[in-house]
């Protein structure tokens, strides 16, 4: 392992035992037939089976390209993803699912196209081997988000996508509680590009992203990047306030006319309501916008690193093929190590 590979591979992992064996097995073997130098970082995410036990072992069988990060709790999938970018020496920087829906064997794909000048890469998932349901909600969330923040991506939820060094010092540098790492690349990239790639069914376990975790995700896209919706529902407002000013009106003069209205008690009871409502979803929004802020301003630790498993910096100029029984640097890291 050099100072500075050339490829870099982050793999946060949550709960994933039942399937890391076979990413094992089809990773490092299509890393090594790239031909060029790389490292692998594995952020274990708070995992409560074996994955942390079975990372320890695989950087003890391949200590020359592989590190590995352990959280002492569960912080998410995009905060493991920023640890992982801050723990990256590489030139280029790939991130990868756990779960091998995306093939590992597309990484060279990737980094061929970086190869053609572009410094962002995503990826559009074809013949998705995922539930219609979810293939449609994806759809959706995505034509709704692009009409809202402007950001270009096909397929949002793919997580197989490569970033250039340059990309990955800037996200480093944004001190963001809540965000999405596509979306905040694509916002710095300047030669951006998208790539089909497969994708196969889950190799083992079940997928941790439920419904709500998808809506909360698309919130937080949408609340980082835009003020569109604060936008939309000022203008919801004023285009209900002039409602109101009319009925107002209507009733005034109806009432000098006809005489007191006896009926429609139920009308205004409706009325009422759906105002009600709207203003309740104001101040919904309006709170996911102060509770970002409130998040922010208290600065506490995004994430708390237990320990790092890498070699110590002798070691990495060693041969590929020599295994250390030295004790890892980092592993006596405090628990209170954290990414500030």
């Amino acid at each position: 392992m050099s100072e500075s590979p050339e490829v870099s591979v982050v793999i946060p992992v949550y709960n994933e035992e039942a399937g890391l064996t076979a990413l094992f097995e089809r990773l490092y073997p299509a890393l090594d037939a790239l031909g060029r130098s790389y490292e692998i970082v594995f952020v274990n995410d708070g995992s409560r089976d074996r994955s942390a036990a079975m990372l320890r072992e695989q950087y003890q069988k391949r200590p020359d390209v592989t590190r590995v990060v352990l959280f002492n709790g569960n912080f998410g999938q995009h905060l493991a993803i920023m640890a992982g970018f801050e723990h990256t020496r590489g030139r280029r920087v790939v991130t990868l699912d756990a779960d091998l829906q995306n093939p590992p064997e597309e990484i060279g794909n990737l980094i061929a196209a970086m190869d053609r000048g572009h410094d962002y890469v995503g990826t559009i998932r074809k013949m998705r081997q995922d539930t219609a349901f979810r293939r449609h909600a994806s759809r959706a969330m995505n034509r709704l988000r692009e009409r809202i923040t402007r950001i270009h991506m096909t397929d949002q939820g793919c997580m197989l996508r490569a970033y250039s060094r340059d990309i990955v010092d800037a996200i480093n540098a944004c001190r963001e509680v809540n965000t999405f790492i596509p979306a905040l690349a694509f916002t710095f990239a300047q030669n951006p590009t998208e790539i089909a790639v497969g994708h196969e069914e889950r190799a083992a376990g079940e997928s941790k992203y439920s419904l709500y975790h998808l809506i909360r995700l698309n919130f937080d896209l949408v609340t980082g990047f835009s003020l569109v919706p604060l936008q939309m529902f000022s203008l919801i407002g004023i285009g209900i306030s002039l409602a109101s000013l009319a009925f107002v009106v209507v009733l005034a003069i109806r009432r000098l006319i006809v005489g007191p209205e006896a009926e429609g008690l139920f009308t205004l009871f409706g009325i009422a309501f759906f105002l009600i409502g709207i203003t309740l979803f104001g101040i919904g929004l309006l709170g996911e916008y102060v509770g970002r802020i409130y998040q922010q301003v208290r600065q506490r630790p995004r994430y708390l690193i237990q320990a790092v498993l890498e070699p110590r910096p002798d070691e990495r100029f060693r041969e590929a093929g020599h295994r250390s029984t030295d004790t890892p640097t980092g592993t006596e890291a405090p628990a209170a190590r954290n990414a500030e």
